[in-house]
């Protein structure tokens, strides 16, 4: 009999969901940085085997929204809760598990098996992983507890294997050979994004959108067109840099990025323009793939 599921990754912000659907999937899928709210879309990641298929979906770090975009996010993280066949709850050994009650509350009235996994527990000693544990209990009785360090790979096979026994029998949903629900143009914005998070400080790159106009692929290259949008015309000068320095450096980064991910070789242009409100114009952000019905 063949199995298959949809098993969503939710939790706050930077607890490390997306180093763990990296692993899961054995595939570069998420965005993972050190920053919050890195990733802002529903991202898909498929796992097949003969008799298996695993649809793991990583979502936003759930907070509560300031603007139209982190509506958007929040809409991806609550839509996980209703298709889910399995449900990963990801928190740390630091966060304070009353963070976001609303939300806890929502996983708690589900019938899904929710798996509630502590992250980094390398970062902790046994005493203090007891008493996580006995409160997370206390908030989620129903869940299955799994320590886990998602970066070391610790604790998780345990998980896969817990997976696969929860998972209900059902034909695959997706070709067997597909890895991701997303287009290629998605994964470039998303690397570009990646790049500016790592290589700019503060509030910058949470200004920026990246949107892929040409990917033109032959036998052995890509060439590819993106534009970076900003807010204001100052951000445009820092993501620029003196001389363009900075963007040269985003750009170069992105494109051994590009090249390991895709297996070719990338040409990339990258412009930067100014679009005030991005963040909180509906139409702009449909045309950037937020979905705010």
């Amino acid at each position: 009999m063949h199995k298959a599921g949809f098993v969503n990754i939710v939790g706050n912000p930077n607890v490390g969901k997306s180093t763990l659907m990296n692993q899961l999937v054995g595939e570069r899928i998420s965005i993972a940085t050190f920053k919050a709210q890195t990733t802002r879309h529903r991202i898909m990641g498929i796992v097949n085997t003969d008799d298996m298929q695993i649809v793991f979906s990583d979502t936003p770090g759930v907070l509560k929204p300031n603007y139209r975009l982190q509506e958007s996010m929040l809409a991806f993280s609550e839509s996980a809760l209703a298709d889910a066949d399995v449900l990963l709850y990801v928190t740390d050994v630091v966060e304070k598990p009353e963070k976001n009650l609303d939300f806890l509350q929502k996983v708690q009235n589900m019938k899904t098996p929710v798996l509630l996994l502590i992250n980094k527990i390398d970062e902790s000693n046994q005493k203090d992983l007891g008493s996580i544990v006995e409160k997370w209990h206390g908030l989620l009785p129903n869940a299955e507890i799994l320590p886990i360090s998602a970066k070391n790979k610790f604790g998780v096979d345990i998980l896969l294997k817990r997976i696969k026994e929860l998972l209900p029998d059902s034909p695959p949903y997706f070709d067997k050979d597909q890895l991701t629900d997303k287009p290629a143009k998605f994964f470039v914005s998303e690397i570009i994004r990646e790049k500016i998070l790592l290589y700019y400080d503060k509030e910058v790159p949470y200004s920026v959108e990246v949107n892929v106009e040409a990917f033109k692929e032959t036998g052995k290259n890509i060439h590819i067109n993106a534009v970076i949008y900003v807010e204001r015309d100052s951000q445009k000068g820092i993501i620029i840099g003196h001389q363009g320095v900075a963007l040269k450096k985003v750009s170069t980064e992105a494109r051994k990025a590009l090249e390991r991910f895709f297996g070719k070789s990338v040409y990339l242009e990258v412009f930067v323009k100014v679009d005030k409100d991005w963040r909180s114009n509906k139409k702009e952000l449909a045309n950037f793939g937020y979905n705010l019905e």
